[in-house]
This record gives structure tokens, C-alpha cells and sequence, in this order.
């Protein structure tokens, strides 16, 4: 199955600027389990929608190959963000942009990891209902509770939409200030996403958690959130992004499809191929 339905022409890895990695793993997910469906859900609704993009255009042209699921390892979250790591790597190496397809969050960190061997300086822009900055959680320091505090311990990043975190992660962050902006700060931006921006370094690596929008718009993932993104606040910021950074990379975390409600499934793959599409534009001077 590969993503959009392509043709080999479009499909194969030799001329593919983008490749898919499907990550089919929810070993840690707390409160509602099946984020490991979710890559199979984004690829089948991506073969069910138009790849003609309303903005900009036909991004399947730049080529996108899918490669196969990365096989689940049960010893953990932190063998699992390895194993990620190292098929992200082989992306990079080969020059291709890596868009990762969770799974639950904790594969973050594999795939920050690896962009940040190949782009030292960059930043990670994380888009989340959830902080993710406990040190531990369930007797691991890996688990999709911890992802953030485990990415930031290796360089920058910025959140937004962020709304729920527990005690803990409020007096770390209060002791140590991080630039992150809920979902009603963001939105008292007014579209002056200047502060956004500046926060972020030259080069971006965007890790996209569903529940980052608002469950009447995307209610199927493990852990929702009242008071979420919708489709357009977070798809223009992107935009805002891609116009002067770039995008190194992305992954797209925590759809746990409902049988028979398929609207979360083609909101998440039509939110990849936006990100595809941004990302790629984003790698030449002239469009940003």
C-alpha cells in the first residue's frame, strides 16, 4: 500500500523527494490503545482522496515512495525510538525528506534524533493537546509522556496547542521556561505569528500529534482534548513556517482509528500531503 494510490512513476524511491515510513507501534499509549493502526489508516484514506492539493497543486509529482512498516519491537519504547532512528537515518542519507507515520508519540525521539545528526541546529516544532515533558512515566523515561522532555534535553523546540499537563511538567517548565502556546495564546496572536517564528531556527523538524486539533474535528486519538487547533490555524501556520524556514523533516503521531468513522483518517493523511507539499517547497530559497 502505498501513500496516495501513485503510480510507479511517482512511487518509485529513485526519483521519490519524499519517503513515507509507516511506524505501525503503541506500546506505551496510556488510556485509549490503537495508534498502531494508524499508519494503515492514513495510507488506505490517502488512496481515497484527491492528490490534487487546493493550495499548492500536484505535490505527488516530486515523487513519493512508501517504504515498508517498521517492525514493532516489544522491548520497549527506548529499542523502538532506535530502530526508528536508523530508518530515518537511511532516509536522510539518501537526500530524501523523511515523513514518519505513527504510532504513538515516543517514536519522536528517534526521528528527531537522526535529523539532528544530519542538521545540528535544528528545531523541533511540536504540535500537541499534551506537554510530554515528564521525566518519567510508567517507569520509563521513553514513554510518549516523556517524548518532549527527551527532545528538548538535545536541543530547541517550540509547542503549540498545548493545553493539558500534569502538576509535575508545570513546575519544570515554570523553573525552566520553554516557548510553548496553548491553544487560546496562540489564538490571541491574531495571525502575528512573528513570536512563533522567531522561536524556531533556520531549519525545522515538525512533530504533528493529532491531538493537537480539536476532537470535534478529529476525534479519533487516544488521549483528546477539549479546546483544540482547527484544520486552518494549523495548516496556515505551517505555511507561515514553510515560507521562512525550512522543513527538514515531519512525522504525523497518534491516529487510533474508530471502526466505521473515517473522517480522522482522511483529515490525517490530507494533512500529510499538505506537509509534504510545504516541506518541499519549503527546501527552495526562492519560496521562502
Amino acid at each position: 500500500m502505498n501513500f496516495g494510490g501513485l503510480e510507479e512513476e511517482f512511487a518509485s524511491l529513485e526519483r521519490a523527494q519524499a519517503v513515507v515510513l509507516p511506524v505501525p507501534y503503541d506500546f506505551s499509549t496510556t488510556y485509549q490503545s490503537g495508534t498502531r493502526w494508524g499508519p494503515r489508516a492514513i495510507l488506505a484514506a490517502s488512496q481515497n482522496m484527491e492528490i490534487w492539493d487546493e493550495e499548492l497543486g500536484a505535490t505527488y509529482q516530486a515523487g513519493i515512495h512508501t517504504m515498508p512498516e517498521v517492525e514493532p519491537s516489544a522491548e520497549g519504547p527506548e529499542a523502538m525510538s532506535r530502530r526508528v532512528e536508523q530508518a530515518t537515518a537511511w532516509i536522510l542519507e539518501r537526500g530524501k525528506l523523511p515523513v514518519v507515520l505513527g504510532g504513538e508519540h515516543s517514536i519522536t525521539a528517534g526521528t528527531v534524533a537522526a535529523a539532528r545528526r544530519k542538521h545540528p541546529t535544528l528545531t523541533v516544532l511540536q504540535f500537541d493537546a499534551h506537554a510530554d515533558m515528564r521525566d518519567r512515566y510508567l517507569d520509563s523515561r521513553f514513554s510518549h509522556a516523556c517524548v518532549m522532555r527527551r527532545v528538548r534535553e538535545g536541543g530547541r523546540a517550540a509547542s503549540v496547542g498545548v493545553r493539558s499537563m500534569s502538576e509535575e511538567e508545570a513546575a519544570h517548565l515554570s523553573a525552566h521556561p520553554e516557548p510553548i502556546w496553548s491553544t487560546r495564546a496562540f489564538r490571541s496572536l491574531k495571525g502575528d505569528w512573528k513570536p512563533v517564528l522567531d522561536s524556531l531556527s533556520d531549519e525545522v523538524f515538525v512533530t504533528f500529534d493529532l491531538d493537537a486539533l480539536d476532537p470535534g474535528i478529529l476525534p479519533a486519538t487516544g488521549t483528546p482534548e477539549p479546546g483544540g487547533l482547527d484544520w486552518y490555524e494549523a495548516v496556515d501556520l505551517l505555511a507561515a513556517v514553510s515560507a521562512k524556514k525550512r522543513i527538514v523533516g515531519f512525522d504525523v503521531v497518534e491516529l487510533a482509528p474508530l471502526p466505521g468513522q473515517v473522517a480522522s483518517d482522511v483529515l490525517a493523511a490530507r494533512l500529510v500531503y499538505r506537509l509534504i507539499g510545504l516541506a518541499l517547497r519549503s527546501q527552495t530559497p526562492a519560496n521562502r
